[in-house]
Order: structure tokens, then C-alpha cells, then sequence
């Protein structure tokens, strides 16, 4: 049985190494477009790219860039090239392409939780999943959840008031985090977390969920599915998952209470009055309530959506929202320019300064448009986004194999000095109309662009 055992486990590994031998032969043939590193025999890049922490990979990936120059560079692991894009030319090539919309097999690391929902999906599913979901930014209904984002916005500021009061220092992560999280399940769910009994259960298991999958990620050897479960790690995440996907279940079918008792007949619904005939606040699950009862969604097709919209819409902000305030608390002159503009609007044309800023108000704001996109563009709360390359694929005469990956690497595509003259610098100036124009489109992604660009832009 030893030997047999043995030699089972050999054929196993020469047949392995006889797939990355396959592999390699065209990637290695297309990996010559691009500058790298040394590939080893076997091992290829894989001690180079992989086995680090977060910040080590994040560091690694910033030197790549500086030591290649700007130039999209590319790394060949296990017989697969990847190509990890920093100039806007071959960002432009992949993001434009309508048939380039595959996630990367990186993204299956977020199944359990959200499944294959608007973020993981392709092909028919993404574009039906995609149609079902985009009445839910008309602008009627951005402008009914006007209230639920100052409401959410006072508590902010009394917190911080409170904090300041007594001389406390406030971690701004935990409380933007509660902050988007409450917004992003009153808009998209309908209900206010915090009125919920489980509310606090759920924000726990939600943030362990995402330190979880960030943990995967670092480690290459938990991508293969069955030494995930065989270490226990699965187990240890449905545990957690568990009680997640019962508190969204449950609000769903809340939810479908409602929307029925409001709306007895779907079919009497039309794209112009679907906003207008709901008496309760409309919400992105009505989008998907309308959509299962005319057959288009299931019921796990609605808890898919609902998980990905809550994970990826609260994390993502309140990213963005640590980044903004500390760019704007070490930039004074950027501080004071928001101020003064804030106060301009306040007082013109306003009975009543106390009165809740509309949304005209907002769109006067045309400073704070540039700060928030300035902030976006040197921290990027997405760094990178990650696709596989499903056909063959030519270009400026370069060659990328089917079944590579691609990865467009933001951070550092929002730092092409050709594109953003001394790019460390703060200025939100940069996004004036006239230095918009002389930019490349695809230099500039924090929402990623083309056909798949983010639904939440």
C-alpha cells in the first residue's frame, strides 16, 4: 500500500509539472512582450510574487513599478502569465473590450460569502443581473435616501463633536465603517441596521468575513478549495457565514411582505411609474423583489445581490472616506477652500441657513468633486481589479495567451507621472475640465471603466 501510495503521489506531480509545462510554452513565448524578472525553471515566479503579508504585497507591487519604469511588466507562475497593467495603453485594451469581462479565478475566494452575483458573474448572467439592478440609481430614488445620508452624516459629526469635547482621539475606520454600513443596508435593503437586534452580530461577522478572505488572498496554498476545507478554514467561515446569511434571508423576506402588500400586481408596473406608485421608500431589493416576481431572479439570486451590494458598498466607501478626510486634514489650504465654499452655498439663496442641503446644493459643490476624485486617485480604495483573458488576444504587438491573467494595478496607474505631473502631490486641481481633457480615459479608473465599470460610480 506504501508503494502504492508513492507512486500514486509521483504521477500526481509529474503529471502536474507536465501541465505547467503546457502552459508555459505560450506563456512563455508572450511573456517576452513584457519586461520581468528571471523565471525559473518549475518555480518560475512564484517565491518572487507570492507568500507575503498584505503589506508586503502591496509594497513589492509599488517597487515592480518604480523598477520597471511605468511599463506593464508581467510575472509567469505555475505556467500562467500574468500581467499586471500600470500604463494606461494596456489598461485600455482590457477595461474597453466587451468581451474581456471575466473576473479573474482570484474572485472565487469571495463565493461563500456573496456567491456569483453581479461582481462575480459573466456572460448572460452579469448582463441580465446588471439590467435588473440599474433602475435602482434612478435619480428619484438617489433623491428619496437624500434624508437617510444626513441623517447618518449628523451622527458622524456629533460623534466626532463628542469625542473632540473630551479630548478623545477618534479612529476614523471603525466609525466610517458603521456609518456606510448603516447607509448602504437602509438604501439598498430598506431597513435601518440599527433598529435591528442582530445588528451587532452582523457588523462583527461581517468584518471577520473580509479579514478572512484577505487572509486567503495572501496565502496561495489556501486557494485550492480542498486544503481550504481539509485545514478547516471553510468550516471556521460558514460558522461565521452562517448567522450573515440568516439576517439577510430574514430581511428579505420582510422585505417581500412589504413590497407585495404595497404592489398586489407587479404586472401593472411600467419603467415610468415604478418609482412613483410605491408607498414605502423604494430600495435595490425592490429592484430584485420586482425582478423574482416576474421570474427573472430566484430567491438565492436576491441573498447573492443583497451580500454583494452590502459587503462591497460599505467597504469600498468607508475606505474612501479615511483616505479623504486624512489627505483634507494634511492639506489646510484644501480644508479651507471646502469651507469657504461650503459656507458659500449655505448662504446664497437660502432662507434659512439650517435648512438640509439639497441635492442642486450638492451639485454647486464643484471643489469638493475635485477633492473627493484627487482622493480617489492617490488611494484608491480599490487597488487593483483582476480579469481572465478568455480568447487570444493581440495588440500593439504584444500577445497574451487565453487563460492568462490580467490585472490592472490602480494605484500605480493613478501615479503615470505623463498622466499626473509629480504624482504624490495632492492638487484636486487636476481635475478641472481642461486637465481632464489632455488625460487619457483610462488613466484615471478608481471605478474601473468600459463595459464592466462599477454600478456604484
Amino acid at each position: 500500500m506504501h508503494v502504492l501510495g508513492a507512486l500514486l503521489a509521483l504521477f500526481l506531480l509529474v503529471l502536474t509539472l507536465y501541465e505547467i509545462y503546457l502552459r508555459s510554452l505560450a506563456s512563455f513565448k508572450a511573456a517576452t512582450h513584457f519586461p520581468g524578472h528571471t523565471v525559473y525553471p518549475i518555480i518560475q515566479n512564484l517565491f518572487t510574487a507570492l507568500f507575503k503579508n498584505q503589506t508586503g504585497s502591496f509594497a513589492q507591487a509599488r517597487r515592480w513599478a518604480h523598477e520597471f519604469n511605468g511599463r506593464t511588466y508581467r510575472l509567469l507562475i505555475r505556467g500562467v502569465l500574468f500581467v499586471q497593467a500600470i500604463h494606461h495603453r494596456d489598461v485600455e485594451m482590457l477595461l474597453s473590450s466587451s468581451r474581456l469581462i471575466t473576473k479573474s479565478p482570484i474572485y472565487k475566494l469571495t463565493y461563500p460569502f456573496i456567491g456569483n452575483g453581479l461582481l462575480n458573474s459573466t456572460g448572460e448572467k452579469w448582463h441580465q443581473r446588471r439590467k435588473i439592478l440599474t433602475p435602482t440609481f434612478h435619480f428619484n430614488i438617489l433623491q428619496s435616501f437624500l434624508q437617510t445620508f444626513h441623517d447618518e452624516c449628523r451622527k458622524l459629526v456629533t460623534q466626532l463633536d463628542e469625542d473632540a469635547g473630551k479630548g478623545l482621539t477618534t479612529a476614523l475606520q471603525p466609525l466610517s465603517t458603521k456609518v456606510t454600513l448603516n447607509t448602504i443596508c437602509e438604501t439598498a435593503m430598506g431597513f435601518k441596521l440599527d433598529t435591528m437586534a442582530l445588528a451587532e452580530l452582523y457588523k462583527n461577522n461581517i468584518r471577520e468575513v473580509g479579514r478572512i478572505v484577505q487572509q486567503r488572498l495572501m496565502n496561495p496554498l489556501l486557494f485550492e478549495d480542498w486544503i481550504y476545507k481539509a485545514f478547516g478554514y471553510r468550516a471556521h467561515l460558514d460558522k461565521i457565514l452562517e448567522p450573515v446569511h440568516a439576517f439577510t434571508n430574514s430581511i428579505i423576506r420582510q422585505r417581500r411582505d412589504i413590497f407585495h402588500a404595497t404592489v398586489p400586481n407587479v404586472d401593472s408596473l411600467s419603467e415610468e411609474n415604478i418609482y412613483t406608485n410605491i408607498k414605502q421608500r423604494y430600495a435595490m431589493l425592490d429592484s430584485l423583489l420586482l425582478a423574482e416576481a416576474k421570474q427573472q431572479i430566484d430567491a438565492e439570486g436576491i441573498r447573492e445581490e443583497v451580500d454583494t451590494f452590502t459587503f462591497e458598498g460599505h467597504d469600498t466607501t468607508g475606505s474612501a472616506f479615511v483616505f479623504t478626510f486624512l489627505l483634507i486634514a494634511h492639506h489646510q489650504d484644501v480644508q479651507q477652500r471646502l469651507f469657504d465654499e461650503l459656507q458659500s452655498i449655505i448662504d446664497s439663496n437660502r432662507s434659512n441657513p439650517d435648512d438640509p442641503l439639497t441635492l442642486q446644493d450638492y451639485n454647486n459643490f464643484k471643489y469638493m468633486e475635485r477633492v473627493i476624485k484627487e482622493s480617489l486617485r492617490i488611494y484608491p480604495p480599490v487597488p487593483f481589479i483582476s480579469r481572465l483573458v478568455t480568447e487570444d488576444v493581440r495588440y500593439d504587438g504584444k500577445f497574451i495567451p487565453k487563460g492568462s491573467f490580467m490585472n490592472v494595478e490602480i494605484y500605480d496607474l493613478h501615479r503615470d507621472p505623463e498622466q499626473f505631473p509629480d504624482p504624490e502631490r495632492f492638487d484636486p486641481d487636476r481635475f478641472l475640465p481642461e486637465q481632464i481633457e489632455r488625460r487619457s480615459p483610462y488613466a484615471y479608473v478608481p471605478f474601473s471603466a468600459g463595459p464592466r465599470n462599477c454600478i456604484g460610480e
